[in-house]
């Protein structure tokens, strides 16, 4: 893989005199108390400004702090006019843009389209403070206050929409952030690195426009640069030499280097007809030789916005082709033509060590929202001012889920000694702390410092997932170091429980069982929620989630080492309705699951098509682009469109609501199951409509419980909308789970670097 300068090892701007902020100015005021007569940086954000390590401005921020530069923060500006952006004066360098934590869309519309009335990382859960697409109408203001200063965009919003995009909004397929913004440049995935460099190069007095060489940065190029070698991948089914394309389900467990260079061909599934024409030899000889020459100067051209926008399968094709080029060690940089014009990505950063994560998360955060926000309450906030994030990225690779393609499939975590100080710290300096840390996570729970045993391996892999279709034996699965630290913090002075609340890798969690023993006995506080997403192999194929088979293991875990700690705890499974892939016949098995296991949803989650996600390819394409795609033979996958589909899918979630029962009748007829309605033990829902619809779910409820016998849910659970877990982004900001992808109720609020909007896994 190729290095970087560790963070730690730049030398300081000039500005460094000028000390340590206790927050990031947000006026004029504050800059002259301070003491400065201009910001060398001004980041404009969608979110309120809390200074805290789970939200992306105040780690950037705070990362070019250290790097001596003077940073404003402008959070929530009126965008209505260019005054707002213009309080903090001109910036000497750029300005940095993003959404928040969140993507602006997910943020302000539920996945049936209905604008949300509330915002978790606003002041007071109000909505409608940041526009839509935030951070084009913010980087538009920018050009207006000050024509000439360079724009930069980043955070969740901008990453998953850097190339050709489906948008589920305007049901249309749109051109890459970077031209509607009209930014100089685009940072993807975790920032630091990038902006870091950027940062330090503009201040030595280099353009912005001349900086084409940034790890996970994307911008526009007229004319390509001389001396690279292009592979053309603007076509599928094209006569001529088929080269493998890497496998993402391909068995790593023999150790081989090369593992990810077998094609689809090799796979245990149907070999697909390939036409091929035989070219002369010195064309071949030709082309190993060019290859040889150019090196690490190669690039990738994907099927054009013009072509993707009017064809499904070179959709679907283009998604599968960036997808697989995503493993820092070994990916290309990807162009594709917009008009006359190309957007050219970089391969993505490095990931961070655990010495810069340390270094990162033990900024001087003020660990509190801005004293401007007086006594206003932000959810987002207090959902995680006593959590820890102790890593960052995830090689689930769930079809649906922004954390992967924000942060990326490898593993970056915090050490030890560093996380215990935030513990510490928490205790020491946050106010209200009654000695409960509420979440000790990140995107997943149990994937702390595991890693691929052989690093060769890692940077030549391209599996889109580590753990689908099952375990990969390269992937070091020991969980003992978390268990360690669980102890460890819990023994911590002042502290009285160490509760996990991000999202549990259950399947992982059972290669330790004394992991899950450790777990259930001591840091799952009543309920525990996992997310299975769906009981039926066709949707769990197009999600590459695991069978109900590691649900089954672990519940079994789960109850037996809670009967040995003496404790009465529950495990509440969240699943998904029309996710592609998903059939009626699907639904209604699923249903039935519920019933026979005592289980009613009181708020469900509808597949949400977030920008970039394979699973939004599928949705948009009817393809698959976890297989190769082909016009004649590609697998075509079936999915729920409209809202009265939709609608039905979340019905048979919710079979015990009287209001779905004239749906679910209908439908059960049509799929001649008229042996489910009836009011027998066996069957789904009544055969007759009652006159009083009495049994709405309240507010308040929990979004999964039993028939009977379960106390009451924890009061964070039932909310209708919140992010996820610490240190996650929601397909919506820089740094929000994060997604973007499902909309997670019950959920605590996605910090600020993570990548998606999703579930417990």
């Amino acid at each position: 893989m190729a290095t970087a300068t560790p963070l730690f090892d730049y030398s300081r701007y000039w500005a460094e005199c000028y000390g340590i902020a206790p927050f990031l100015p947000t006026s004029r005021r504050e800059m002259d108390d301070l003491g400065w007569d201009s910001c060398d940086i001004i980041i404009v954000s969608g979110d309120a400004y809390v200074d805290h390590p789970s939200f992306g401005m105040a780690v950037i921020g705070r990362v070019l702090e250290a790097q001596g530069f003077r940073v404003g923060i402008i959070p929530q500006p009126d965008w209505t006019s260019k005054a707002a952006f213009q309080q903090l004066g001109k910036p000497n360098l750029y300005f940095g843009i993003t959404a928040g934590n969140m993507d602006s869309m997910i943020n302000r519309y539920t996945a049936d389209l209905k604008i949300r009335k509330d915002d978790a990382y606003t002041p007071g859960n109000i909505g409608g403070k940041r526009p839509d697409r935030a951070v084009t109408v913010y980087a538009q203001r920018c050009r207006e206050a000050y024509r000439g200063v360079p724009v930069v965009i980043g955070g969740i919003e901008a990453s998953l929409r850097r190339i050709s995009h489906y948008d589920y909004w305007s049901d249309t397929v749109k051109r890459s952030v970077l031209l509607d913004a009209k930014a100089d440049m685009l940072l993807y995935g975790n920032a630091e690195r990038a902006i870091v460099e950027l940062s330090h190069r503009l201040a030595r007095g280099e353009t912005i426009d001349s900086l084409r060489d940034i790890r996970g940065t994307a911008f526009v190029r007229k004319t390509l640069p001389p001396g690279w070698l292009q592979v053309d991948s603007t076509a599928v089914d094209r006569p001529g030499t088929v080269e493998p394309i890497p496998d993402p389900y391909l068995d790593t467990s023999a150790g081989d280097a090369n593992c990810s260079s077998a094609s689809d061909a090799e796979a245990p599934r149907v070999e697909e007809y390939r036409p091929v024409q035989l070219l002369d030899l010195s064309a071949e000889k030709k082309l190993r030789q060019q290859k040889r020459q150019y090196g690490d100067k190669t690039f990738i051209r994907l099927p054009s916005f013009e072509q993707v926008r009017d064809d499904p399968v070179l959709y679907a094709h283009a998604s599968r082709v960036l997808h697989l080029e995503t493993n820092p060690g070994n990916a290309k940089p990807l162009v594709q033509r917009h008009g006359n014009r190309d957007v050219w990505l970089n391969p993505p950063p490095i990931p961070l060590t655990t010495d810069e994560m340390d270094w990162v998360f033990e900024q001087p955060y003020a660990r509190a929202p801005h004293p401007r926000y007086g006594e206003a309450k932000i959810p987002a906030w207090d959902m995680i001012r006593f959590s820890v994030n102790i890593m960052r990225g995830c090689f689930g690779g769930c079809t649906f889920c922004s954390i992967t393609e924000h942060e990326g499939r490898i593993i970056q975590s915090r050490s030890e000694d560093s996380i215990v100080r935030e513990v510490e710290a928490i205790r020491d300096k946050t106010p209200g702390f009654t000695g409960v840390i509420s979440d000790l996570g990140g995107p997943t729970a149990n994937m702390w410092r595991l890693a691929c045993k052989s690093q060769e391996i890692e940077q030549s892999c391209k599996r889109l997932s580590c753990v689908y279709p099952g375990i990969c034996k390269n992937l070091d699965t020991d969980q003992t170091p978390l268990i360690n630290l669980y102890r460890r913090t819990r023994n911590i002075t002042g502290i009285k429980k160490v509760l996990i609340a991000s999202g549990l890798r259950y399947d992982l969690a059972v290669e330790t069982p004394d992991y899950v023993r450790e777990l259930v006995s001591h840091h799952v506080g009543g309920y525990l929620k996992i997310a299975p997403e769906h009981t039926e192999q066709g949707p769990l194929s197009k999600m590459m989630k695991p069978g109900m088979g590691s649900y089954d293991r672990f519940k079994a875990m789960f109850e037996q080492y809670s009967r040995e700690a003496g404790k009465k705890q529950y495990l509440i499974p969240y699943f998904i309705a029309a996710h592609p892939g998903t059939s009626i016949e699907d639904m209604v098995n699923l249903a039935l699951w519920l019933k026979q296991n005592g289980f009613r949803a009181d708020q469900v989650q509808t597949f949400y098509p977030s920008p970039m996600a394979i699973a939004t390819a599928m949705y948009r394409t009817g393809k698959n682009p976890l297989r190769r795609v082909s016009r004649k033979q590609g697998e075509v996958v079936e999915t729920a469109k409209g809202l009265r589909a939709r609608r039905l899918h979340k019905a048979f979630l919710r079979y015990h609501d009287p209001d779905n029962w004239p749906l679910l009748r209908e439908a059960l007829q049509q799929l001649g199951r008229d042996d489910l309605i009836g009011n027998g033990k066996q069957q789904l829902i009544p055969r007759f409509q009652p006159r009083s619809q009495g049994l709405k779910a309240e507010p308040g409820k929990p979004f999964l419980t039993r028939h009977t016998g379960l106390p009451p849910m924890p009061t964070d659970v039932g909310s209708k909308k919140s992010p996820t877990g610490p240190g996650r982004t929601s397909a919506a900001g820089p740094g929000k789970k994060p997604s973007g992808t499902r909309q997670v109720i019950g959920r605590k609020p996605a910090g600020p670097r993570s990548g998606s909007r999703r579930g417990p896994r």
